[in-house]
């Protein structure tokens, strides 16, 4: 038996797929790229849709590319789903967690189970876009009336490959369905809220089979079967946060990317008023885990200006960026004003404007007020996380599509006035690999998996510049509004 086992992981994120090979040995951790392909999402008359099934054929070209492999394992973004009919077919295309169905919906929500009681039932932060809000929006449609099941986006294309359903974990636990003590569904809110359980397939833990490729999968792709399907932490800042490379617990970590989830790992849910208070969410993460966290805009906010500015390079942008005035202006990354795509320049601009700040005006202005605010909105997270957990930390490790953005991990670095440990850049796939692998005896636990990255991973280190006092002066500001 060979001591090195191959492993696909199938990594979607709000704006690309990607299917990853990871090489796993008792000392050795390699990751190549197999496929990338775009995830664009789709306006069509009835508001914001994701084309699953372009997402589904990049992950056949992507395992058809990989080659040979030992399982499979699928990781996404969060809250969305696809509704399946009696007959087990796709009830159209799963509707766009940025859609405004949900709009003015949590109010409805409240009038039955208040915030309050919400919170400390589930642990999860407000967000418009959360599973409950959405299957409430829902609630009087003809596709709702037609379900038989509701499957998460990674738990959709786990059937589609394997024919078998089930319900991961880690993304369960952003559906605000799930109790973060019991580790099982909130049947109390459940049953006030009359949401049907029976949509839901059986709950799966990371590591848990998930079947096998279907015949036809293996024709199309050219693998030679059996190959496993393997359930991995399936939210893919679960994933992420399960290969932060860190030692001991006095850590925070941020995953950047199309948003920044920041915060800390502990071992049991907070969920007081004051955490509820301060918007923080408590998902499930590996080996009893909690994801104490907070939701911040992230890189979302500089990919829609990109776009609007018709892709610049950013290798010349960023330079240009680190030359304009620290803290010169800055606007809340957490509002979510900015949600939507579209004329991202003009609204950072008018919010400026608006709290009679500076405006800027010129692409490296523009690009030095995100990269501030989302520096400022890491150091508000990593201190409220560390005062309402009681944790104190000694760095942050920052890790995703963000730890090439060296102007951003020095801001963070200087922001929280603590060390920053950025990589590593794939970390939500080299999460899924490593959970793979460990099903299959490759690894050990949490701690020995994370040893394991450090020794092989590219790891850079930021040290904080100066004193926090112009943060502290910028944070204030920006709460006077």
């Amino acid at each position: 038996m060979s001591a090195v086992k191959s492993y696909a992981a199938v990594d979607l994120g709000a704006s690309s797929g990607r299917v990853m090979v990871g090489r796993v040995g008792p000392d050795s951790l390699e990751l190549t790229e197999a496929h990338r392909f775009p995830n664009r999402p789709v306006r069509v008359p009835e508001g914001l849709r994701w084309d699953v099934l372009g997402l589904y054929a990049g992950v056949l070209d992507g395992l058809k590319t990989a080659g040979a492999v030992d399982s499979v394992g699928i990781d996404s973004w969060a809250v969305d789903y696809g509704l399946l009919d009696a007959d087990g077919a796709l009830l159209g295309n799963p509707v766009h967690y940025r859609d405004s169905r949900t709009d003015r919906i949590a109010e409805k929500v409240w009038a039955t189970v208040p915030a309050e009681e919400l919170y400390a039932a589930t642990g999860l932060q407000y967000a418009p876009f959360n599973t409950l809000y959405q299957l409430t929006a829902a609630r009087e449609s003809a596709q709702l009336a037609q379900t038989r099941r509701l499957l998460l986006i990674p738990d959709l294309l786990t059937y589609w490959l394997t024919g078998e359903q089930g319900t991961e974990l880690t993304n369960a636990s952003t559906t605000q369905l799930i109790d973060p003590r019991t580790r099982d569904w909130a049947h109390g809110v459940v049953e006030r809220l009359g949401i049907d359980l029976s949509l839901f397939a059986p709950l799966r833990q990371p590591g848990d089979a998930a079947g096998v490729l279907r015949p036809e999968v293996l024709e199309e792709t050219g693998l030679a079967g059996p190959v496993p399907v393997t359930a991995v932490g399936s939210h893919d800042t679960a994933s992420a946060v399960a290969a932060v490379p860190a030692d001991g617990q006095r850590f925070a970590y941020i995953c950047t990317g199309t948003w920044s989830l920041a915060g800390l790992e502990l071992d049991a849910p907070v969920l007081t008023e004051e955490s509820r208070a301060a918007n923080f969410t408590n998902e499930l993460g590996l080996d009893g885990t909690v994801r104490y966290l907070r939701n911040i805009m992230g890189l979302w906010l500089l990919q829609e200006c990109l776009r609007a500015w018709d892709e610049p390079d950013l290798g010349a942008l960023l330079p240009a960026a680190a030359k304009v005035p620290a803290l010169r202006s800055v606007v809340d990354a957490g509002d979510a004003a900015f949600l939507a795509p579209g004329r991202m320049p003009e609204r950072i601009a008018e919010a400026c404007r608006d709290s009679g700040q500076p405006v800027p005006a010129t692409p490296a202005e523009i690009t030095r007020c995100i990269l501030d605010s989302l520096a400022l909105a890491h150091r508000k997270a990593v201190t409220d996380a560390q005062l309402l957990a009681g944790r104190s930390v000694d760095v942050v490790h920052i890790v995703g599509g963000g730890t090439r953005n060296a102007l951003l991990c020095q801001l963070t670095a200087d922001a929280c006035g603590l060390p920053v440990v950025a990589g590593p850049t794939e970390a939500a796939a080299l999460g899924n690999v490593l959970v793979q692998a460990r099903a299959h005896g490759l690894v050990g636990d949490l701690a020995g998996m994370r040893r394991l990255l450090t020794r092989t991973q590219p790891l850079t280190r930021y040290e904080p510049r100066g004193g926090t006092q112009r943060w502290q002066a910028a944070q204030a500001r920006l709460a006077r509004g």
